[in-house]
């Protein structure tokens, strides 16, 4: 049993709270029904397998857990405090200013800035972010040192993040201070800080090195005594997988009331599962940063983490943040510091709503949610089947011809394919092959005894030109489009 913890708060031994009975469910973020946060609405389609309006059940969808807090989560933004530790990132002070609009117009409940001791304009710019009046609160982080702490305080934000090594590896190589020490910084740090009504963490440094008592008692000093609001647990090397992050948050959440933040780093992959975990664990706050930028390969990516939580509460998620937002906040930091946004990046990577394969083609045209847990269209992305390519299928090549308005029958349109597949086995094809008639032409005198291959080089010739950029429909409006590479039909985003 923890021994700082309210026995009166435990319900059974070792500081487990009693589990609910089935005769008894509790409420889950103000509602009864939902289950690990799968309420997500009463529409049709995508991420809608599991609501008061659909109440089919899905055989592995997450158990239903009391403390998980996936419909009740804050995000700390953290571009433009560990986004500016990116090997590639300069951030003058236009370009922070713009950022921080773009994520107050996202949503995000915070955004954190560099510690204002780093440098002069580093104090200077967090003066400036904080004058622009947004909703997103503005917290810096700082060493937890008196100094650190002083200085920030007069800047203007909200609160501040405090952090100190607790690992024997950085107790020993980085600061050089016990715990004894460590305890005791701390206390007299947030009770200065909370002295002038600002919000206060207190969070270790590698906590999944650090020696589990020495966490349990810092966290539980800091919370009982310091009145800190929130307490953070940092994955500092990328060390942690799920099942660690899980354990240790839900052994902390029987120590501490206040809040948990949690900070993930990617150095193995598991940011994003990380965070997820734990939520579900009683967590309350994640820290992103866009595209996932930072120290070494980074933390968790704001969207791909907004895309996973989105497909567990879409209605809380969509309430919460506008999607439509994401793309151009991602364009605006990938061009800060001069990267393209990866293929495989979730939501917006080029191809995140390409279908290639005839079988998938087939499927999606007949009802997107056959190979797609996320709708497009709540992102303002638009979806793409591919057709110039051996796999490509008749459904596909038959999409297009529809979209033209072009009349040909089924038996027209499976010749095309099959042209069409038989170019693709010899060599890549791009929207410029296609383009080029004496690929898809037949003799002079074929064509003459043969309507049908006129009509099938007319087709080819009208997919050009649409596939080329001439005004088209995409979500129910004409505007210009892009095709992917050349060689993508437009279907709508609409589930």
């Amino acid at each position: 049993m923890c021994p700082t913890c309210d026995a009166s708060q435990q319900g059974v031994p070792n500081g487990t709270p009693a589990i609910p009975t089935s005769q008894n469910p509790p409420a889950i973020n103000g509602t009864s029904s939902a289950s690990n946060g799968l309420t997500n609405g009463s529409g049709s389609g995508h991420a809608q397998e599991h609501t008061p309006h659909n109440p089919r059940r899905q055989p592995f969808a997450s158990v239903g857990d009391y403390l998980s807090n996936v419909s009740n989560f804050s995000i700390i933004e953290s571009t433009l405090r560990e986004g500016e530790q990116f090997a590639n990132a300069f951030f003058d002070t236009d370009t922070k200013v713009r950022i921080a609009k773009a994520l107050d117009a996202f949503g995000v409940e915070y955004i954190e800035l560099t510690n204002p001791t780093s440098s002069e304009q580093s104090r200077k710019d967090c003066e400036i972010i904080c004058k622009l009046g947004l909703k997103a609160k503005i917290l810096t982080h700082v060493r937890c040192h008196m100094d650190d702490a002083k200085l920030a305080v007069e800047t203007g934000v909200d609160g501040l993040d405090l952090v100190i090594g607790t690992s024997p590896q950085l107790m020993q190589h980085s600061h050089g201070k016990t715990m004894d020490y460590i305890r005791e910084t701390a206390l007299e740090v947030i009770s200065f800080v909370k002295s002038k009504g600002l919000e206060v963490r207190f969070s270790s440094e590698d906590s999944f090195r650090s020696d589990l008592v020495d966490l349990l008692n810092i966290y539980s000093a800091v919370d009982r005594i310091g009145g800190v609001n929130r307490v953070g647990i940092a994955d500092t090397i990328g060390v942690a997988n799920p099942r660690q992050v899980y354990d240790l948050v839900r052994t902390l959440r029987g120590c501490v009331h206040c809040d948990i933040e949690t900070h993930m780093h990617n150095d193995t992959g598991c940011a994003i599962a990380n965070s997820l975990c734990a939520l579900e664990a009683g967590a309350t706050h994640v820290d992103t940063s866009v595209l996932g930028i930072g120290e070494r390969n980074g933390i968790t990516p704001l969207g791909g983490f907004v895309a996973r939580m989105l497909t567990l509460d879409r209605d809380y998620v969509r309430s919460k943040y506008d999607l439509a937002k994401l793309k151009p906040l991602e364009d605006l930091v990938a061009s800060a510091v001069e990267i393209n946004i990866p293929f495989n990046n979730p939501v917006t990577g080029f191809c995140a709503f390409t279908h290639k394969a005839g079988i998938h083609a087939k499927a999606i045209l007949a009802n997107p949610t056959t190979y797609e847990i996320i709708n497009p269209a709540d992102f303002g992305m638009t979806r793409y089947v591919h057709f110039a390519s051996r796999l490509t299928g008749w459904n596909a090549i038959k999409s297009r011809v529809e979209q033209l308005g072009l009349v040909m029958t089924d038996s027209q349109i499976k010749q095309c394919t099959a042209k069409i597949k038989a170019m693709a086995d010899v060599r890549h094809l791009a929207i410029e092959d296609i383009d080029k008639k004496h690929q898809f032409q037949v003799k002079e005198q074929e064509m003459a005894a043969e309507p049908e291959a006129r009509e099938l080089d007319h087709v080819v010739e009208e997919q050009t030109k649409v596939l080329n950029g001439v005004v088209g429909e995409v979500d129910g409006r004409e505007e210009k489009v892009e095709a992917l590479n050349g060689e993508g039909v437009v279907v709508n985003g609409t589930a």
